[in-house]
């Protein structure tokens, strides 16, 4: 498969994943949670907090597709290897940072007070998944770093 056919596949799917997020965001958690706060008046006053938080990932996510996707436009302009690149590979990093920092605030909020046994091991492993991609993009930014200065300096001695 070329690079050229891999990158359109994959426009195709951060296209698709976009919509279905932005699908998501607007009617599922803001949809359960109404019914929540209609069927639960107790819990009423979880209802906008349990709404903002997936949707505040959700968009953390758009945040990585769309970076993503200028990345790929450097990609097929042949200017990966440039400083525009970074600041691309930075809003990953970040909204990944932002939407760890988050999970784990939901962790510590309600993983210690669960009812339900199986909750708190999830948030560990869906926090555990966040720290280890955000510590690889971390570590590609860094080999990007450095395959961008090489690819500069081999053209100024050209």
């Amino acid at each position: 498969m070329t690079t050229e056919r891999a990158v359109i596949a994959l426009r195709a799917f951060l296209v698709l994943l976009f919509g279905i997020l932005v699908l998501f965001q607007t009617m599922s958690p803001p949809g359960q949670f109404a019914h929540m706060a209609r069927e639960n008046p107790d819990d009423a006053s979880l209802r906008w907090p349990a709404t903002a938080v997936p949707v505040f990932w959700a968009l953390c996510v758009q945040v990585v597709i769309v970076c993503t996707w200028h990345l790929l436009t450097l990609v097929t302009h042949d200017r990966i290897f440039t400083e525009a690149s970074l600041a691309w590979v930075d809003g990953i990093v970040w909204a990944i940072a932002a939407g760890w920092v988050s999970l784990v605030g939901v962790f510590l909020r309600v993983g210690f007070h669960a009812d339900d046994p199986g909750l708190p091991p999830l948030l560990v492993l869906l926090s555990t998944g966040v720290s280890v991609l955000g510590l690889l993009m971390v570590v590609m930014r860094a080999l990007l770093r450095q395959a961008t200065t090489l690819r500069t300096d081999m053209e100024a001695v050209i």
